[in-house]
Parts: structure tokens; sequence; C-alpha cells
């Protein structure tokens, strides 16, 4: 490496010659387009089935498909990035992302939508870790706190705003608009990108030096597929009764079969596809273990929050959207102080700090009942917006802390596959838990709605009076009755299931805590450790 690209402490100094703010806000715009994503057409999958004509069960193979392919790469993103540059690497991915996008829009049928929807998924997967890659090399030690905490606002708050946009647009306009809307961003960002951007003087010289950059397809595959078959199992379990259905038993055993064949061949490869020893490790598996818990707890109450307020209190796709959106600004406000706080306090007691906070959101939500308003809503999510970034900026500098220079690629596609599939393994225990516990909850409720009860028989007689004020016949108001009754046995049994999952969240929260004391002091002063080549 020339000496022009090492400061005087032997730290690589950016080269590029550009306001690196313009960057990291680019880089970050990108990203949030990605993330954006993964949310985004879940809130519109009833107009989708609606629009093609197929159930909402076929449907919802447009989250699985993009999820299952998005994993897939986030293995590759590495290699492609050192074989191609990251600017050739991340202008190809935001291109096949933009254009598989405009696709999604037009597209005239579900198997034309799926496949489309792979194309951005594998687009997408490979731009986030080399984002942070990028802004590892634009900004100085000093800033890349500051700069993360930028590149959070698009990873966490992509996910909130993905439901409100996503139900907005579908309300309003349609379903094809959830795509169509990546379309200008995405050129916008291309252009800017290729303006802007340059290589880094260390991703040079680490290009002129000799290196064996053997491509592991073994690993890839045997990777890939345990991803694939896991975010399918994950994502389509519950809706084909897991292990009753052939189809998951299937995917089951090739993602067991793939594990099992996975772990030996990496661990004996000079260059694997992913370094499993990194994540043995004290520093970089509890951090791994901290950004699996925290993905879950992201994507599943920015999934079922708004499916709450939905169903129970009537909210439209809009309104449900709405929602999360004071704790989106909450988030951003809370990025740029925590940024700041990185460079002060050491990344363990942040997290411990977060994880409090969000537990504490999660038990407020153990009280929910029929007569809570938006805000109370809206106030736990506020509170989940304090709690995230006290998390995601410290785990940055904490995730890197020690790992060999030329494994940071290798590190942020791991954390990056940890968040995503966090958050398919915390949708998937949500789900699960939400449904067999309502219907463990109904069953309970239905042993004491008997007709000789004199409880029931007065709720009865009362709300049969309550219908014939209101023009019905006795005959009317008694069948009214019934059904009213049935209404609010179904809706206790919902708020008691919800209830269960707040407390299931709350766990999963609170597990942070000793993986997050179990982390070594990392060096402060200088904002995250460098996660770049």
């Amino acid at each position: 490496m020339s000496a022009a690209a090492i400061d005087a402490k032997g730290i690589p100094a950016p080269s590029v010659t550009v306001n690196p703010w313009l960057i990291a806000i680019v880089v970050a715009l990108a990203s949030f387009m990605e993330v954006l994503d993964t949310t985004i057409a879940n809130v519109a999958l009833p107009y989708i089935a609606g629009g093609m004509g197929v159930s909402e069960d076929e449907a919802s193979w447009v989250v699985t498909t993009y999820l299952v392919s998005n994993a897939i790469i986030l293995t590759a993103s590495g290699f492609l990035a050192r074989t191609l540059g990251r600017k050739t690497f991340f202008l190809i991915c935001l291109g096949i992302f933009t254009v598989s996008s405009i696709l999604c829009g037009f597209a005239p049928n579900l198997n034309a939508l799926l496949l489309f929807r792979i194309l951005q998924g594998l687009g997408g997967g490979g731009m986030v870790p080399v984002a942070q890659s990028i802004l590892a090399d634009a900004f100085p030690p000093a800033k890349r706190g500051q700069a993360f905490a930028v590149f959070g606002i698009a990873v966490v708050v992509a996910p909130v705003v993905g439901p409100t946009l996503g139900g907005w647009l579908s309300d309003n306009l349609s379903w094809h608009w959830c795509f169509l809307i990546n379309a200008p961003v995405g050129v916008f960002a291309i252009a800017l990108i290729a303006a802007v951007l340059q290589e880094s003087a260390t991703a040079k010289a680490k290009g002129a030096q000799p290196q064996d950059n053997t491509f592991d397809f073994i690993g890839f595959g045997l990777v890939a597929t345990f991803l694939g078959a896991l975010e399918v199992v994950l994502d389509r379990g519950l809706e084909d009764d897991w292990f009753a259905s052939p189809f998951i038993i299937t995917f089951a055993v090739i993602c067991a079969a793939a594990f099992v064949l996975m772990i030996p061949w990496e661990m004996t490869r000079r260059n694997p596809m992913i370094d499993l020893r990194m994540v043995a490790t004290r520093q970089f598996g509890a951090c791994f273990l901290v950004m699996l818990a925290i993905g879950a707890i992201l994507l599943a109450t920015t999934q079922f929050l708004p499916q709450l307020v939905q169903q129970d209190f009537g909210y439209t796709a809009t309104w449900a959207g709405l929602v999360l959106s004071p704790g989106g600004v909450v988030t951003m406000m809370m990025m740029f102080v925590v940024g700041r706080l990185a460079a002060r306090v050491q990344p363990k007691y942040l997290i411990v700090a977060g994880a409090l906070v969000i537990a504490a959101s999660m038990y407020s939500m153990t009280n929910v009942y029929a007569d809570l308003g938006f805000w109370f809503m809206a106030r736990s999510r506020m509170l989940i917006g304090v709690g995230l970034p006290l998390i995601f900026v410290p785990i940055m500098a904490a995730s890197y802390d020690g790992i060999p220079a030329g494994k940071t690629d290798q590190a942020s596609a791991l954390i990056n596959a940890a968040r995503n599939t966090g958050g398919s393994i915390g949708v998937s225990i949500v789900s699960n838990v939400l449904t067999h516990r309502q219907q463990f909850h109904q069953s309970r409720l239905v042993e004491q709605v008997t007709p000789s009860s004199p409880q029931y028989q007065d709720t009865l007689h009362q709300v049969t009076d309550f219908f014939v004020a209101q023009g019905s016949s006795l005959a009317q108001a008694h069948s009214q009755a019934i059904q009213w009754i049935g209404q609010q046995v179904q809706a206790q049994a919902s708020f008691l299931s919800y209830m269960d999952a707040f407390w299931v969240l709350m766990l999963i929260s609170l597990s942070a805590i000793p993986l997050a004391l179990t982390l070594r002091k990392v060096k402060l002063g200088g904002g995250p450790a460098p996660i770049g080549h």
C-alpha cells in the first residue's frame, strides 16, 4: 500500500474526493430500498391475491421467495465484492434490484411475479453488507460511529416504514406501486453512486496483492441450501401445518443435511465461503446471537403490531402502518444520539440498556385490551424505537473487534444473515404462538360460556334488550346477542394470545443481556471498529 494511502497511525485513509456524507446518504438510500422490500409487500398480499386471482396462501410466496434469494446471495457477497470491486458489485446489485422491481410491478401473473421477486432478492441481498464496507472506507475512524448511525436508520427504520407505505399505496393507488416506487429512487441512486463513489485506497491495494481468490462452490451450495431451506421452513411451516406436511418435512431434511455437511466442509477449507470459526468465538459469536434476537424483535413487532390493530381494533392498512410511524421518528433521532454515545460508552452496556428498554415495551404490551387507543400502541412502538438503536449501533463496534482485515467481508455477511434469519425466526415463533394460544384460550373461554350459567343468561338478556332497542325484532335480537357473545369470546382469545406473544418477545429481548455481558471491552474514542476490507 502506498504511503499516501496510510495516515500517521497506520490506518488506511479514505481516498474519496467528495463529501463522505453524500456517499453515506446515497449508500443508505439504496440499502433503505432493499430492506424496505422485506416488509412493504406484506400488507399488499391481499391486494396481490385479489388482483391475480389467487389465494392469499399462494400470494404469500411473494414474501418467501424474496427472503430465500436474499439469504442465498448474502453468503457470496464478500467474494463477489473482492472479485469485481465494491463499486462495480454494488452498482450491479442496485441495477438488478431496480430493473426487477419494475418487472414485479408489471408482472402479468403470479409465476412471473415470483421469478422477478427472486431476482429482486438476489440484487438486494448483496447491497447491505457491501454498503458497510463502503462507509468504513469513506469515513475516518472518528466519524464512523455517526456514519453507521445513518446506515442504521436505513436498516432499522425501513422495516417500520414498509407497512405504512405499502398500506397507503395499496389503499390509494394499487399494489403495483409497492414495487414501482423503487424505480425512480433506484435510477437516482445508480447515477449518484456512479458519479461520486470511488474504490478506496485500501481496496485498490488489496486488489494489487496476489491472493487466493478461489470460489468455494461446494461451500456456497451447502450454505445457500441450508439458509434457503431454513427460510422456506420458517416462512411456510405454519401455513402447511409443519411436520404434518410432506413439503415441510422434505425441506427440513434438506436443511438439516446441508447444515451437517456444511460444518466439516467449511471448517477444513483455506478460503471457506463462511468462516464458522468466527461464530464460535466469544466476541463475534455473542454478537451474532444478539443480532438474531434483535432481528426477531424488529421484524416480529413490525409485522404483528399492525396485524393486531387491524384485526382487533378495526384499523385500515394505512392507519395500522401509521401506528409504527412515531417509533420510526424516534429511531432516527436516537441513531444519531447513540452514534455519539458509542464513542464514549462500552458497547455491552449500551446493548444491555437497549434490551431492557425493549423488554419494558413488550411488557407494557402484555396489558393489551379492547379499549386501548392509537397512542398507547404508538407509545409502545416509540419505546422500541429508543431501544433498537442502543443495540444496533454498538453491535457494529463489538462485532468487528478483533476480526482480521481479510475477514471483515465475511463478518459483514454473517451479521446481516443473522439479522435476516433472526427476523424469519421471530415471525415464525410469534405466528405459532398466536395461532396455538388463541385456540387454547378460546377453548378455555368456551368452557365458561354455558347456557345454564346465570352470568350467561344475564348477559344474553341485556344484549338482547340492547338490539331490541336498536329496532330488531325479539327473534332477531336474540340471534344477534348470541353472535355478539361469540364474537366477544373470539376477541378475548385473540387479546390473550397477543399477550402471550409479547411475553415471548420480552424473553427474547432479555436473552440479549447475558450475551452482551460476555463481550469484552473495545477501544473507544474512534467510533466503531472498521468493518470494510
